[in-house]
């Protein structure tokens, strides 16, 4: 059974000011396994996980919440082995750096009587995990092709940005392809920019050396979006094309707010989402408050007309 989110905030009030149950006393760990902060959105990842930890430690005298952080999927399952064996967590909040890799060291976890809930980047066996928090990875997908469709009037060569090879990447990119079937809509190029500035620079100098019409670029993500645009900017070729990234950083926000023609429009996908993960699995140990199997975040299409809504100049992200 799934339970569709709003932004983040709204879930977070909501259990914030929920009263402790009867079962208050009894000493609880969590461990919150993430990766380390090396592109914009997983900077605010960590920023919402900590001010997570601040909030629910106080809230729950009882709660003591380890947040690990990692560089790379290797790293991350040693995190899990300490996490179990030295800080003895009863609970584990991760976002994985990988689908595959981090697969059997949950299982692991799971394997120890440990509840598990699995945030953004779903694990390849989702029957290991007791919840799973993520924005809407599908309608990411699918929102971002209508948009481009419509943009481009159902015709039109485009690029394709991948993230990294992960169960949500290829919701994403299945369903941004299913719905452009059918139209004159063509995919030159698609490569793994692993959400990240850098990277999303390189992809797109080369395809941009490759292929001398670009009508739209989907970058999926803003992190990847922000290297797109300084390498469209750097090879002169920004009035031939426009970009669509997805997140909701507050720079990609404040360019649609602006009316950037490279940026016409972006799509919702908040790092807050970690927060909202750690509330759930806090309310449910501590409160012995049901879940739901899934709790799923609506990606909204942000254009000039609403995107004041989302644009929070004094967020890390």
């Amino acid at each position: 059974m799934k339970m569709k989110l709003g932004f983040a905030a709204a879930l977070l009030a909501g259990i914030a000011l929920a009263p402790l149950g009867a079962s208050a006393q009894q000493k609880v760990r969590m461990g919150v396994s993430i990766p380390a902060a090396t592109h914009g959105w997983a900077g605010g990842l960590n920023w919402h996980a900590q001010q997570a930890e601040k909030q629910l430690e106080k809230q729950y005298p009882n709660l003591d919440i380890r947040i690990a952080t990692a560089k790379d999927a290797a790293g991350q399952a040693n995190d899990l082995e300490d996490l179990v064996s030295v800080h003895n967590i009863d609970a584990l909040v991760i976002l994985p750096f990988e689908s595959a890799p981090l697969t059997d060291p949950v299982r692991e976890v799971k394997n120890k009587g440990k509840f598990v809930t699995v945030v953004d980047r779903g694990l390849t066996d989702p029957s290991i995990q007791n919840v799973y928090v993520a924005g809407n990875n599908p309608q990411m997908g699918k929102v971002s092709a209508q948009y481009m469709k419509q943009k481009l009037n159902n015709k039109g060569n485009i690029v394709v940005l991948r993230g990294i090879p992960t169960v949500i990447d290829n919701q994403r990119v299945d369903a941004f392809m299913e719905e452009i079937k059918g139209t004159d809509i063509k995919v030159l190029g698609m490569q793994y920019a692993n959400w990240n500035r850098d990277d999303g620079f390189k992809v797109m100098q080369d395809f941009l050396a490759r292929f001398p019409k670009i009508d739209a670029v989907w970058a999926q993500d803003d992190d990847i979006a922000l290297g797109v645009i300084e390498a469209v900017k750097q090879a002169g070729r920004e009035k031939e094309l426009f970009i669509i990234g997805g997140a909701g950083m507050k720079d990609m926000i404040k360019r649609v707010m602006d009316r950037d023609v490279l940026v016409p429009a972006d799509v919702l996908y908040p790092p807050g989402m970690i927060a909202d993960a750690m509330q759930i699995t806090a309310k449910h140990l501590i409160e012995k408050t049901p879940v739901q199997k899934e709790y799923v975040i609506e990606a909204t299409l942000v254009t000039p007309e609403n995107a004041s809504k989302y644009y929070y100049p004094d967020s890390p992200f």
